[in-house]
C-alpha cells in the first residue's frame, strides 16, 4: 500500500484536459329475524333516492407527503431511480444553489429552493460516464462538486460557469466528499480515507495523513479493533464538523474511525453498541450521534471525540434512521427509510415522529441545514423535501 506523505501534484498537461371509499350500511340481522328479498330491494330503492337528493359535498384528500406540517414536498424535472446526494448554497446569495445526485445529476435553483432546473456544465459531458455526483460545497463564490468515476469541478463566479480541474490515476479511492476551505482553497476526502488540501484551486494538492485507512488499520493489528485486520474495504460515511474534524464509519459497520487536524493517521475506534453502525455525525453541541442498523440512536457522553455513547428514546417503528440534522443546539431532525423522519426539541435526547411522512413513498437518506430557516431532506426516486417551518 502506497502511502501519501509527500505532497501529491494532480495536476497533468494541458493535452488531457476536457472540457374515498364508499360505505353503506349493512342490513341489520338478529336470531330472531332476517331481511326478506323484497326488505332488500325497498331499502336500497330509499337509500338510493337519499344519495339522489343529498347535495354535493367538497371532496377532501387524505394527507399526502406535501402536506407536511413543517416540510413540503419539492417537485423535481428528473427520471425515476434518481438518489440525491447532496445539496449546498452560495453564501453571498442564500437563494441560489445547487442539487446533486446520480444519473448525472445537477439542479439548479436561483429561489430558495422552492423550484429547481437542470444544469448542464459541458465540461462534465464530454465522455461517455454516467457520473454520481457526490459532494458540493460553496464559500463566498467559489465553489466545488467531487464526483464518482474521478471527477472535479470548481467555480469562481457562484457557478455560472465551471472549470474541470485533472486528476491523477493514483488518487486512492473514490471522492466523496469535498470542503471549501477558503480563497482557491478546499479539503477533499476519498472513500479510502486519503485526505487531501489544496490552495491553488486543485491544481496541487497535499495529503493530510501519511496513509490510507486500511494501511493504518493492517499495520495496527494489535491495536484491539475488532474486525479491523486485513481490513481492505472502504468508508459508509464520513461526516466533517465545522472546526475540521472528521468522523467515518467502515463499510460493514464494526467500527469507526476519527480524525483531526494535525493527526497523521486516521484514529480507529470499538463500537459501544451491539449493533452495527449505520452513520455517525456531529451535533450542535460538539458531540456525537450515532445510528445504528434497525431504527436506533445514541448520544455520546459530553462533547468532543469519545467512545461513550447512551440510546435515545425513538419511535423509527422498525424502520432504519439514516441520517440526522441539527437545525439548532435543541432542535434536530433525522430521517430513514419507509419515509421515517423525526423531530427532537431537547438535543437528541427523545424524538416525536412525524406521522405525516409516513406517505413518502422513499428512503429518506440525509438531513442538510444551510441556515436557520434553510433546511432540505434528501431521500431516493428524486424525494427533496424543503423546511417551510
Amino acid at each position: 500500500m502506497a502511502t501519501a506523505a509527500a505532497a501529491l501534484h494532480l495536476l497533468l498537461p494541458n493535452s488531457s484536459r476536457r472540457r374515498c371509499r364508499l360505505l353503506v350500511p349493512r342490513a341489520s340481522s338478529s336470531s330472531s329475524s332476517s331481511p326478506t328479498r323484497r326488505g332488500l330491494i325497498a331499502d336500497t330503492a330509499t337509500a338510493a333516492a337519499a344519495m339522489a337528493a343529498a347535495p354535493l359535498l367538497p371532496w377532501t384528500p387524505a394527507a399526502r407527503a406535501e402536506d407536511l406540517s413543517e416540510w413540503q414536498r419539492v417537485k423535481l424535472p428528473i427520471d425515476p431511480g434518481v438518489v440525491l446526494l447532496d445539496i449546498a448554497f452560495v453564501p453571498d446569495d442564500p437563494s441560489h444553489g445547487f442539487l446533486l445526485g446520480t444519473r448525472q445529476t445537477i439542479l439548479e435553483t436561483k429561489d430558495g429552493g422552492n423550484s429547481w432546473f437542470p444544469r448542464s456544465i459541458p465540461s462534465a459531458e464530454d465522455e461517455d460516464f454516467n457520473y454520481r455526483f457526490n459532494s458540493v460545497s460553496f464559500m463566498g463564490k467559489e465553489g466545488w462538486i467531487v464526483g464518482k468515476p474521478a471527477i472535479l469541478l470548481h467555480t469562481k463566479d457562484a457557478g455560472e460557469s465551471w472549470e474541470r480541474i485533472p486528476l491523477s490515476a493514483q488518487l486512492p479511492g473514490d471522492m466523496v466528499y469535498i470542503q471549501a476551505t477558503g480563497e482557491q482553497s478546499a479539503e477533499m476526502v476519498t472513500d479510502e480515507g486519503a485526505i487531501y488540501v489544496t490552495s491553488n484551486r486543485g491544481y496541487n494538492w497535499k495529503a493530510a495523513v501519511q496513509e490510507t485507512v486500511s494501511a493504518t488499520l493492517n499495520r495496527t493489528v494489535s491495536s484491539g479493533i475488532s474486525g479491523a485486520s486485513y481490513y481492505t474495504g472502504t468508508f459508509n460515511t464520513v461526516n466533517r464538523s465545522p472546526d475540521g474534524r472528521y468522523v467515518a464509519v467502515s463499510s460493514r459497520g464494526n467500527f469507526y474511525l476519527t480524525w483531526e487536524p494535525g493527526q497523521l493517521y486516521w484514529q480507529p475506534h470499538n463500537r459501544a453498541v451491539a449493533r452495527r453502525i449505520q452513520n455517525m455525525g456531529w451535533r450542535a453541541d460538539g458531540g456525537l450521534w450515532l445510528l445504528v442498523r434497525g431504527g436506533g440512536l445514541f448520544l455520546s457522553k459530553g462533547t468532543g471525540i469519545t467512545e461513550e455513547f447512551e440510546e435515545a428514546s425513538v419511535q423509527s417503528r422498525g424502520f432504519g434512521i439514516l441520517d440526522v440534522g441539527y437545525r439548532s443546539k435543541d432542535e434536530a431532525w433525522a430521517a430513514g427509510g419507509s419515509g421515517v423522519l423525526l423531530k427532537t426539541m431537547n438535543g437528541g435526547k427523545s424524538w416525536v415522529r412525524d406521522k405525516a411522512a409516513d406517505n413518502i413513498p422513499g428512503n429518506l437518506y440525509s438531513v442538510k441545514f444551510v441556515g436557520d430557516n434553510q433546511g432540505f431532506v434528501l431521500g431516493n426516486d428524486g424525494v427533496l423535501l424543503r423546511y417551510v417551518g
